[in-house]
């Protein structure tokens, strides 16, 4: 008999795969950016229908703040944030699509002709699951997240240091007008 916990993970999947896909089909980075942003969340939703609480809403809360700022960044920067030009969002088809199904079917034969061990009859607390989640992360991979940190806050700053044309001078643009 299928629990109702099992239809939920099934269906929040199916909406995480299609706007996966709706991703890749739309002409408009903002509206990409948005299918993305539901995409992740139908993510989180699975984890919170797993009982996994506090990934479920890490990764809600990460993929929001990450999208909306990737949404903005590209209406600031990107020539046709709308998609009325009709942009192509995908490039080397054919490799794509070998690539993809390669890929596709060796997760399915992970999946299917692993051994995964015995399921587990009795499991911890969800309060115990995120304590031994937290002194993992601040145990010995904190480092690892700082450096991952302070690199994607260097690579934004750089790429909008870069982005942005110098302002001229008033003593620069005198010169030049003389």
């Amino acid at each position: 008999m299928i629990t109702a916990q099992a239809i939920f993970i099934g269906f929040f999947g199916v909406a995480a795969v299609w706007f996966g896909i709706v991703v890749f089909r739309t002409f408009s980075m903002v509206r990409s950016a948005i299918a993305l942003l539901f995409s992740q969340t139908a993510l989180g939703a699975m984890f919170l229908t797993m009982q996994a609480e506090f990934l479920g809403v890490l990764q809600i809360m990460m993929m929001a703040t990450e999208m909306s700022i990737m949404a903005f960044f590209m209406v600031m920067f990107m020539m046709d944030p709308g998609g009325m030009g009709k942009m192509e969002m995908t490039h080397q088809k054919r490799l794509s699509w070998i690539v993809g199904l390669v890929s596709f079917t060796g997760a399915v034969a992970i999946a299917v002709f692993i051994d995964w061990g015995p399921v587990a009859t009795t499991v911890a607390e969800t309060a115990q699951q995120t304590e031994a989640l937290g002194l993992e992360l601040l145990g010995r991979s904190m480092l690892v997240f700082e450096m991952a940190g302070v690199t994607i806050l260097t690579a934004m700053i750089a790429a909008t240091s870069v982005a942005i044309p110098p302002i001229p001078s008033p003593e620069k643009i005198h010169k030049d007008k003389v």
